[in-house]
């Protein structure tokens, strides 16, 4: 009864933070009905009603959900009848949450606090001034979640039944056949035949409960993280020493800044710093198919054996120090964790490669993939979306053969037997492994970061939407910005100095450090964001790991279409207090054809032309010739939305820039720094993706480095 009531208190309490009344002069006075007025004509509401009158917008304020639903806004409510109240009070009591099935049977004002909570902030979504309120028809796609929170910061998501009409919130709450898509003139009401109560449990709760009850599913998996002390890792949901710093609006952390100055709004700070994991997971069938014994049987030593007998984990240690991260089985379970929540629409990030503009929003054109960095001892992870040519659904280390000649598609020519990775199952019933600090995905084979894999990431030319190094950004919900509210299309990152926000950063005291979405807006850019930074800017972060030893080249992209680019000097090592420049300062002025300053137009160095149609021999020595000066095109693999007919390639200002070329190793940790060297404290440093290339990608005789 204990795990159940945490379940539903433990984060009840940090609601949101508004301070300010409801301004019921605002109330609408039109002879339409606002969410309350309509609630409050329907009897069989009328238990919802009284409970959104007792609960407050946050507990900071004294108006209530009721008041706030009577006033204007944009607010998608799902409403829970009377019935489904009833049989919610229910399930408390068949739990032992409350003694009987009724509201009288709650002693503990705390705990009826909660339970209301629970029901009230549950079922609202407030979709502010700019985004419309969700009707059936705007609805997300199956087990996708919506794109703004509940009031209680969860993220619902949406099944759809074998019934073309059956729609279930969260897996199994089911929306009224009949009584759905109440218009109102502050929203929509959808009426629910049961309590929107998503679960409160951790991760590390979740597979506490598994090896408590032996309960299968992913116990075997739950064992392993017991063995390496990972349990009360994935228990963390957020970082309370900025939340109360945030809080208290200190002019220390201000919740606006001026923003970038060519944009015309502010950028806001990320009113949370929350921690997020997606675990790759067996199922316990898989591990009961390999290893021979039933879950509940299968020991930490019959993995060991089985990880020594595949040579899954080349050059780590079998010992039974499991929580060190040069173990055999720590390094086996962590590469199956990625430090950062990921939801099903956010394993891959479709926005601007090729031929998407051209399609429908559920229509994918060629391949799209991220390659993230795993906890423990960091090791690159690839999760891969074929498309239209390949298989579909989401896989893990999937190198295929692509069409990626000059004149090339970019889709799958098929895949060898040995790379078809390994393929992630997406559950009808997702809800049930979805939590308040991660998400479990099933996998259909032994997932491992073997001589194999790191091979073909050798072979591999590796791109990072400079956002996905870092996991706050997906953790809170600022990457991708799949809404585009003004409020979201600009965030502020703290410096060092104010709190230190991003892990594998250093922000400078002087730095003005902005993200910028681009969503909504006609920007040049990978996956449409950016990192924009001003002022007498210093910044340093880790980069990802290698596979191999051998030697790369890193590869930064500038979009360097105007004079509001900065010139700063890069600096590469191993030991981030001691970092040696890289060469002379980078200008980011310098397009293709043109070094754009404020005073004009000037030619440029690079040597860029525009392909020659029909002469791919020319087009190569063009190429050549760049990259003789550290330059090189932007890939064909996206379109411009300044251009919707050109990709990178075709755009002299989208330019790759070879900025570090060095023998790396796996076992070493890299840093960049970027620092100013102009005067000028408004121009933009600016970051939309880098490469990590190695030789015998970029220097192979027999198989030249592809344009996209």
């Amino acid at each position: 009864m204990k795990k159940f009531l945490a379940a539903f208190g433990a984060s009840l309490l940090l609601m949101a933070s508004c301070t300010e009344n409801i301004d019921e002069s605002n109330r609408y006075t039109f002879t339409e009905e606002t969410i309350t007025s309509y609630l409050e004509k329907h009897d069989n509401y009328s238990e919802y009603l009284r409970i959104l009158g007792e609960v407050h917008v946050s507990k900071r304020s004294e108006s209530t959900l009721r008041q706030l639903l009577s006033a204007r806004g944009n607010y998608t409510v799902f409403a829970p009848d009377n019935k489904a109240i009833q049989d919610y009070l229910d399930t408390l009591a068949a739990h032992g949450v409350i003694s009987a099935p009724s509201w009288d049977a709650f002693t503990d004002p705390v705990k009826l606090d909660s339970i209301q909570k629970v029901i009230a902030f549950n079922s609202v979504i407030d979709g502010g001034d700019d985004v419309v309120a969700y009707q059936t028809s705007t609805f997300p796609n199956d087990n996708d979640p919506f794109g703004l929170p509940n009031m209680n910061e969860r993220k619902l998501s949406v099944h759809y039944g074998t019934n073309p009409d059956s729609i279930y919130i969260n897996g199994s709450c089911l929306v009224s056949l009949t009584n759905h898509d109440i218009p109102a003139i502050n929203g929509y009401i959808h009426g629910m035949h049961s309590v929107i109560a998503p679960s409160n449990e951790t991760l590390g709760d979740i597979f506490h409960t598994m090896i408590d009850r032996q309960e299968e599913g992913y116990l075997v998996t739950a064992k392993l993280l017991q063995a390496c002390g990972l349990l009360d890792t994935l228990t963390k949901e957020r970082d309370e020493i900025y939340e109360d710093l945030y809080e208290s609006e200190s002019e220390a952390l201000p919740h606006t800044v001026s923003g970038v100055p060519t944009e015309n709004y502010p950028s806001t700070t990320p009113p949370h710093r929350k921690y997020g994991y997606t675990i790759f997971a067996e199922p316990d069938e898989l591990w009961q198919s390999v290893i021979g014994k039933a879950p509940k049987d299968i020991t930490i030593q019959d993995v060991r054996n089985y990880i020594q007998q595949q040579n899954l984990c080349p050059g780590a240690t079998d010992d039974e120090n499991y929580t060190s991260e040069d173990n055999a089985l720590n390094q086996f379970i962590t590469y199956h964790i990625l430090p950062m929540y990921l939801t099903k629409n956010k394993l891959t990030i479709h926005f601007t490669e090729k031929g998407w503009y051209w399609a429908t929003p559920t229509t994918y054109t060629i391949p799209v993939w991220e390659i993230y960095t795993t906890m423990g001892k960091r090791r690159l992870l690839k999760i891969y979306e074929a498309g239209p040519s390949g298989p579909e659904g989401f896989y893990l280390n999937r190198f295929p053969n692509l069409n990626n000649g000059r004149h090339g598609n970019y889709k799958e020519n098929g895949c060898d037997p040995d790379k078809e990775g390994v393929a992630i199952t997406i559950p009808a019933d997702m809800d049930k492994n979805t939590f308040v600090n991660g998400i479990i995905y099933p996998i259909n084979r032994i997932l491992a970061y073997d001589d194999d894999t790191r091979d073909n990431f050798l072979r591999s030319r590796m791109r990072f939407d400079i956002t996905s190094i870092f996991p706050e950004f997906m953790n809170n919900d600022i990457r991708p910005d799949l809404i585009g509210t003004q409020q979201t299309k600009h965030i502020y990152i703290p410096t060092n100095e104010q709190y230190a926000y991003l892990d594998d950063v250093e922000i400078g005291s002087e730095s003005m450090f902005n993200y910028l979405s681009g969503r909504g807006s006609n920007w040049a850019n990978y996956q449409g964001d950016e990192l924009n930074v001003i002022g007498k800017y210093e910044l340093t972060f880790r980069l990802p790991p290698v596979p191999r030893r051998t030697t790369y080249e890193i590869r930064y992209l500038v979009g360097a279409g105007s004079s509001v680019r900065s010139m700063c000097q890069v600096y590469f090592g191993t030991n981030k207090e001691n970092l040696p420049a890289q060469g002379i300062p980078l200008d980011l002025r310098m397009g293709g054809l043109y070094r754009h300053t404020a005073a004009g137009d000037l030619p440029s160095i690079v040597g860029w032309e525009e392909d020659v149609v029909g002469d791919d021999d020319y087009n190569a020595e063009v190429d050549k010739k760049m990259r003789a000066n550290g330059f090189m095109k932007g890939p064909a693999y996206y379109n411009l939305l300044t251009n919707r007919a050109w990709t990178a390639r075709d755009c002299e200002y989208t330019t790759r820039r070879i900025i570090v070329t060095a023998t790396m190793d796996p076992d070493q940790v890299y840093y960049l720094r970027f620092k100013n060297v102009l005067d000028d404290e408004k121009k933009q440093f600016y970051m939309d993706f880098i490469e990590i290339c190695p030789k015998e990608v970029y220097d192979n005789p027999m198989t030249p480095e592809d344009i996209w």
